[in-house]
């Protein structure tokens, strides 16, 4: 995840708003970096960064797509400010990547036999109580 940058130019109306809820969603990150990962796996560290990476991203979406409580322009600056993640967002609006959890699991590069991650299969096409994980967010399956 890129370190958030703020610029010096005033945020947009509207912003007074949503600050409180990022800034706490900013605060849930810091803690999750510096959580200790005495008897994780490797790849289980990084799982509540992604968690909350994709929550921040969440609400600014839900916000302006779903709500249409905010303005395109105090959109454009959460994007422009790191807030919110905007290639997962464009995901989102796409049809079957609605609840899609992070880009690393459609990533055909990152798995091993050049397919999609196992969190993206319907939980009616898995073994029936199956429990699925996925390696790369912890993600119990994001396709419905």
């Amino acid at each position: 995840m890129p370190k958030v940058k703020r610029s010096r130019k005033a945020p947009p109306e509207g912003w007074e708003l949503i600050e409180p809820t990022l800034e706490e969603i900013e605060q849930k990150m810091r803690e999750a970096e510096t959580e200790t990962h005495e008897g994780k796996r490797k790849v289980e560290s990084l799982w509540p960064v992604f968690k909350i990476h994709h929550q921040k991203s969440r609400y600014v979406y839900d916000l302006f797509y779903k709500r249409k409580a905010i303005s395109r322009e105090l959109y454009d600056y959460c994007i422009k400010e790191g807030f919110a993640d905007k290639n997962l967002i464009a995901k989102w609006k796409k049809q079957g990547y609605e609840n899609l959890c992070c880009l690393r699991c459609i990533q055909a590069r990152d798995t091993n036999f050049g397919t999609n991650c196992i969190c993206r299969v319907p939980k009616s096409k898995l073994e029936e109580g199956r429990i699925v994980e996925c390696v790369h967010c912890g993600c119990r399956g994001c396709s419905g």
